[in-house]
């Protein structure tokens, strides 16, 4: 068996990766995952919620290199008026959200040149490749915790490296690690009951189905 590590920056966290290729045994080209592990570690100035999940590919087209930012692979769209002209914060339609973080952008790269304006964009879900939902339980029923809201206007998707270099194709196995790093986990959920969702996608665009982990607090997963 030939195994791979890869430890890499991802944003707002860390995610660390082992991968196994093996022989074909019937994988599925849908990547299929299973919840492995929830834990919370603490450490000066940042902590980390850290969510495992195994996985399996037939072809083993996981993963997204930081160069790869070309569509279908582009970080935004930037948002247009019927002349094709960009949408400033200036010149913003009605309908147009107030300024934000996530739907405008300050002085953006615009087929390589700097625009110097605020120019209303649209995130492009498929820049990433990891994405993780939060749940947070209120009198007996979870709810999700949306970070895309005020007043925190982020999100907990990244990308995790390609498995296999070029465009090699074989099934793989293993387990992703996925770190999130952050100063207010304890200000947040302190003492709440919470749980998160995860899936994964491939460089074809098929996602995996959503896996749960269990109801969990903060105290009850950190690492000691």
């Amino acid at each position: 068996m030939n195994c791979k590590n890869a430890l890499v920056s991802a944003g707002v966290g860390l995610l660390g990766m082992v991968a196994c290729v093996t022989p074909p045994t019937n994988f599925p080209s849908v990547p299929e995952i299973e919840f492995n592990s929830l834990e919370f570690v603490e450490t000066p100035g940042q902590d980390s919620l850290i969510v495992s999940v195994d996985f399996r590919d037939a072809e083993g087209d996981l993963g997204l290199n930081a160069t790869e930012i070309q569509p279908p692979f582009q970080e935004l769209t930037f948002r247009r008026d019927q002349g094709g002209n960009l949408i400033t914060f200036r010149n913003r339609p009605a309908n147009a959200p107030p300024f934000n973080p996530i739907d405008w952008r300050i002085n953006p790269i615009v087929n390589n040149q700097e625009v110097r304006d605020t120019i209303w964009v649209e995130p492009n879900p498929n820049h990433n490749n990891i994405f993780v939902r939060f749940f947070i339980k209120r009198n007996g029923v979870f709810q999700e915790f949306r970070w895309e809201d005020p007043p925190f206007f982020t999100s907990f998707n990244g990308r995790f490296p390609r498995i296999l270099a070029g465009n090699n194709t074989q099934a793989v196995e293993g387990t992703i690690a996925y770190a999130m790093v952050s100063s207010g986990w304890n200000n947040i959920f302190r003492n709440d009951t919470i749980r998160v969702e995860v899936r994964i996608q491939d460089r074809q665009l098929n996602s995996s189905a959503w896996v749960s982990s269990p109801e969990v607090t903060l105290q009850g997963i950190r690492r000691r």
